[in-house]
């Protein structure tokens, strides 16, 4: 496989006894080690690789050298590097966890699959990545995710504008559903 990723780290999630192992690990350009969960032995090889269901990761079927034991893991690339600017000039670096947590609570008890969800996520990276900057705005990631939001479910926009905007009455909340409104027609 040719595929090198310089600078990213990969997010391996280890299935084992119905459990998720979150371990992130660098990609290497010498050999790949992957622990074995059941002995621990440093060594396994890949017995088949393809890409997983959702089309944004890649899952991968390995086999302990040691004692057999064959599990899946599955590959995606995660974003380094990156500084969000808060609105009151706070830098922290950018966090996957506090996306996922707000796209969430606007999608709660919404009709969108796991693998929309991931879709979503997915397509929001992929645009602060395409800015190529080191340095994002909070204000730039809350766009990319109303944009998407937009797009796919006009309920949880409205729920992510609503706390993303501040909206302080019921007029704020009319003012961006008549928005809403005049764009599908």
């Amino acid at each position: 496989m040719t595929l090198v990723f310089y600078s990213a780290i990969i997010k391996i999630i280890t299935i084992f006894s119905g459990r998720l192992l979150n371990v992130a690990t660098k990609y290497s350009f010498y050999c790949f080690f992957m622990k074995c969960p059941v002995c621990y032995y440093n060594d396994t090889k890949v017995v088949d690789s393809r890409v997983a269901p959702d089309g944004l990761s890649i899952r991968r079927r390995r086999e302990c050298l040691k004692c057999n034991f064959r599990f899946s893991t599955y590959e995606e690339i995660e974003i380094l590097d990156l500084m969000i600017v808060k609105r009151d000039g706070r830098r922290e670096s950018y966090s996957r966890e506090k996306l996922i947590s707000g796209l969430r609570k606007s999608l709660e008890k919404r009709p969108i699959t796991e693998d929309k969800f991931k879709q979503i996520v997915h397509g929001i990276e992929r645009d602060l990545q395409k800015l190529r900057q080191n340095e994002v705005t909070s204000r730039q990631v809350g766009q990319m995710v109303m944009k998407h939001l937009k797009k796919t479910d006009p309920v949880a926009y409205i729920r992510y504008a609503s706390v993303y905007e501040s909206f302080k009455d019921a007029n704020e909340f009319r003012r961006e559903l008549n928005k809403l409104i005049k764009e599908k027609k």
